[in-house]
């Protein structure tokens, strides 16, 4: 389940990053809003998807309410993510209550 938390929480990332540096641009400087639509819907899903995980996990692994906002916090900030996945879950910081 971690696995599958990770896999999502970079595509979320990869997905906020293109949304901000690709698809916003196309559409407003290029006048191309189809990008936004496209790459709005896959990043809005893939951000819901990682908020019932975090969730999930905050239940499965008894997290703290402070981790799963560090998480959700994080998950607002383009790339933040990732952050959280090195910082929290690889350092095996998740267990502290």
């Amino acid at each position: 389940m971690l696995k599958f938390f990770k896999i999502t929480g970079y595509l979320e990332a990869l997905s906020a990053i293109a949304l901000f540096f690709f698809a916003m641009p196309m559409k407003y400087i290029f006048d191309d809003p189809i990008w936004v639509t496209h790459i709005g819907r896959i990043h809005g899903g893939l951000f819901i998807l990682y908020m019932v995980l975090v969730y999930i996990l905050k239940e499965k692994y008894n997290w703290s309410w402070k981790i799963f906002a560090i998480f959700f916090v994080a998950s607002i900030i383009p790339g933040g993510t990732i952050w959280a996945d090195k910082r929290l879950i690889e350092g095996k910081k998740y267990n502290n209550n």
